[in-house]
């Protein structure tokens, strides 16, 4: 029986890598003669250096970078100098997991991920594939833009800041000062989700909550980013708010395609090309997927829908491990799924790596995969 895993991260608690090795110890406890090959892999959040790293031959370089709070943080990249090629994170600077102590979004930053890259500028690369999930920001990107020269002002000159807490006083935009490097960049943007910058399906509203906003926050920020939006309009006249990705990462998606001409593409899809991991997935019997919570996000440019697309064309059955589920999901293309946290048992112990890692085991473990996989669960 020849099985592919693939999947996303369990956030907060295991790596892709690390859930993959999980499922593939508790399948082959059952299934000692299993073919099973494991792929990391991400949707473009945490975890997309590791599921690229070794496929373009990079190397990891560290470097000290503004975080989330403009404290400094250590965040890694990784570098092909012959390829002049850069794979970044965005969360290695800028995400929610770096924050200590109470999160708000309004005072969060993207700054640290211009220094990245401005770093790997330094270092050659022309090329950048970049994840923007798991960010702590709303900044509309403009933290990250100022790290590389842009200018965002206040009706008297001075230099907002960089932040979201910075946009409502923004009233002028200078490209002036911009890294002169970068005109000879490219930018790929691996990214997660299609919505808008603004309005009611904008990143204020769909994320900020989870990153601490309370509901006047939401309003404040809504209306903060589409005046941002109008005046980079003014500069940049083919920037779209309302183009899917714009609001991705807080509106860094915005910012990456407005003023970096950046592409922004589903971050499944560039990993699934790279890995080639189309042609493993017609090759085998049996497809595994999962990641940390299943719910009605997970069809919008998650790892789980796009590894299911792709066994959907081949006929390839296909199960899904996830953390928990929410009740009546259904995933088009996935046939099972499996929630492994026990019902009792508290959410605290079962976001320890160690405690999430056994149950993902025992779950694999304990599937009938002979017979498992025939009619959908939901």
């Amino acid at each position: 029986m020849k099985i592919v895993v693939a999947t996303d991260s369990f956030k907060g608690c295991l790596s892709s890598a690390k859930a993959g090795e999980a499922i593939k110890n508790g399948i082959l406890k059952e299934r000692p003669g299993a073919e099973i090959k494991v792929f990391p892999i991400s949707d473009g959040g945490e975890g997309i250096l590791e599921a690229l790293k070794d496929h373009f031959d990079t190397e990891m370089i560290e470097v000290e970078v503004s975080g989330p709070q403009f404290e400094r943080v250590k965040a890694r990249y990784g570098l092909n100098s012959e390829k002049k090629l850069a794979i970044i994170e965005m969360a290695a600077a800028a995400g929610l997991t770096l924050v200590k102590g109470k999160k708000d979004p309004k005072t969060a930053t993207t700054y640290g991920v211009g220094e990245l890259i401005l770093d790997a500028l330094k270092n050659g690369a022309e090329e950048f594939i970049i994840g923007i999930g798991g960010s702590a920001t709303n900044d509309g990107g403009t933290g990250m833009l100022s790290a590389l020269g842009f200018g965002f002002y206040d009706m008297n000159g001075r230099r907002v800041s960089p932040n979201a807490n910075g946009l409502k006083d923004l009233a002028s935009i200078d490209p002036a000062g911009t890294e002169p490097g970068l005109k000879d960049c490219h930018f790929t943007i691996a990214c997660d989700v299609d919505i808008p910058l603004c309005g009611d399906r904008g990143c204020s509203r769909i994320f900020a909550p989870q990153k601490g906003a309370t509901p006047d926050d939401i309003e404040e920020m809504d209306k903060w980013l589409s005046g941002y939006a109008e005046l980079t309009r003014r500069i940049f006249p083919g920037s779209d708010m309302d183009f899917p990705g714009s609001g991705a990462a807080g509106g860094m998606g915005f910012a990456l395609r407005s003023y970096l001409g950046a592409e922004l593409k589903p971050g499944i899809d560039i990993v699934i090309s790279c890995l080639g991991l189309e042609n493993e997935i017609k090759e085998a019997d049996l497809v595994i997927t999962g990641e940390g919570r299943i719910d009605s996000q997970t069809s919008k440019g998650k790892v789980v829908s796009g590894i299911a697309r792709v066994a959907g064309k081949y006929g390839r059955p296909v199960i899904a491990f996830c953390g928990s589920v929410a009740d009546g999901t259904c995933i088009e293309g996935v046939d099972r799924i499996f929630p492994i946290t026990p019902k009792d048992m508290p959410l605290e112990e079962a976001m320890r790596p160690e405690i999430a890692a056994a149950n993902l085991e025992l779950a694999a473990s304990e599937v009938d995969y002979g017979d498992g996989v025939n009619g959908p669960f939901c």
